[in-house]
């Protein structure tokens, strides 16, 4: 499987977010563009722990992102920086931030589903 990233399909597209996402075998691919000022940490609150719980791997292509484990420690990945974040965490950008990643299918799509519904009520 490979795409170009305009043609993996958008998951969600609002207030400068963009998100794009496809299944690929037990994986989700995904792109994504948060303006400045976008923080997770509301939209997650009626998840387990009010975190994301799903795992994801992936590379920081323009930009930086800063997240928060539920033991309270941080972790900022900026631009051409690999990452790992374990499940049981919340993310904010200050700047802004362009990243791909791959999550779990299983894993992301309740964590995707939960973000819809909290995106249409606020």
């Amino acid at each position: 499987m490979h795409a170009a990233t305009a043609d993996i399909p958008i998951e969600m597209q609002v207030d400068g977010i963009e998100t794009r996402g496809v299944a690929a075998g037990d994986v989700t691919i995904r792109h994504l563009t948060l303006p400045a000022g976008t923080d997770f940490t509301p939209l997650l609150r009626g998840l387990p722990g009010d975190l994301c719980d799903c795992p994801h791997w992936g590379q920081v292509l323009e930009g930086s992102i800063t997240v928060r484990y539920a033991d309270g420690s941080e972790e900022t990945t900026s631009a051409g920086e690999f990452y790992y974040w374990q499940g049981g965490h919340t993310g904010w950008t200050v700047d802004g931030v362009t990243f791909a990643e791959f999550s779990p299918t299983t894993a992301i799509e309740p964590v995707l589903e939960h973000l819809a519904r909290q995106m249409a009520v606020g």
